[in-house]
């Protein structure tokens, strides 16, 4: 029998759940950059448009993981997957991950994006198992506006 309790995946609820997920965008390491687009006022207007795509992971009541979803009607993205140092290894990312693909599935998504900084081999591993592939054909741009 697995002492391990088991996380629980369910939508975000802001703003109750908003200080744990920043808590852990801020101190998840390499792979998430928390910026102006991650402050309250940005993350209601996400909530506004998609709630049932930005998911957590709970054990026990705490925020242990997080997923955020879009879906703009054609294309997919994937945004902040973070998965707590205390409850990395267990399968949450994957839960995350399985839980948001299944949903932009089901709106009818058929293809979907994230991005990965270069320094961050862990994340390119796991996603490169979960069948995501690198895409070698593009230069990403950004501009804050």
């Amino acid at each position: 029998m697995d002492p391990t309790p088991a996380a629980r995946i369910r939508a975000f609820s802001y703003p109750e759940d908003y200080p744990a997920a920043r808590h852990l965008w801020q101190t998840a390491g390499p792979g998430i950059h928390f910026r102006r687009s991650d402050e309250p006022e940005e993350i209601t207007k996400k909530l506004s448009r998609d709630p049932d795509l930005f998911l957590i992971a709970e054990i026990d009541g705490k925020l242990v993981g997080t997923v955020i979803g879009g879906f703009d009607g054609r294309r997919g993205m994937i945004y902040h997957l973070a998965v707590d140092d205390s409850a990395r290894a267990r399968g949450i990312g994957e839960m995350l991950m399985n839980e948001v693909e299944r949903r932009l599935k089901e709106k009818g998504c058929l293809r979907s994006y994230l991005l990965v900084t270069t320094e961050n081999e862990h994340a390119m591993r796991f996603y490169e198992k979960r069948g995501w592939s690198r895409m070698d054909t593009v230069y990403v741009y950004g501009k804050d506006l």
